[in-house]
């Protein structure tokens, strides 16, 4: 049963770690979130897991034909990248004296959220 609760939130940058989509030539793979799919535990990363569709003409679609759009990956593949320091990163929790809880870098200590 996946957890309902996801420390990545739409917006945020990541870092894919794990399987298929980890790199390219050696290089680690970046993108931002664009949605968090909490109940199945999965994320839609900008330019990762690439799906292609083929779309019929409607009122809302113009243009018929094959449509690229990115597809689901767990959450588990991929990492925070922290906005300070630059590096990814686990995510801790703190409550701050007005109690707001905000997500910690385990790395820098900075808040990432604003």
């Amino acid at each position: 049963m996946p957890s309902n609760k996801l420390n990545i939130k739409k917006g945020d940058e990541v870092l894919i770690i794990a399987g298929k989509y980890r790199s390219v030539k050696g290089r680690p793979r970046r993108g931002r979130v664009l949605e968090v799919r909490p109940k199945d535990g999965r994320i839609v990363v900008d330019g990762i897991a690439i799906m292609k569709r083929a779309v019929r003409q409607t009122q809302k679609i113009r243009q018929a034909g094959i449509v690229e759009m990115p597809g689901p990956i767990h959450a588990s593949n991929a990492m925070l990248v922290c906005p300070n320091c630059d590096a990814p990163t686990r995510v801790g929790h703190r409550t701050h004296e007005n109690g707001h809880k905000v997500r910690v870098c385990k790395k820098c200590g900075k808040d990432i959220d604003e």
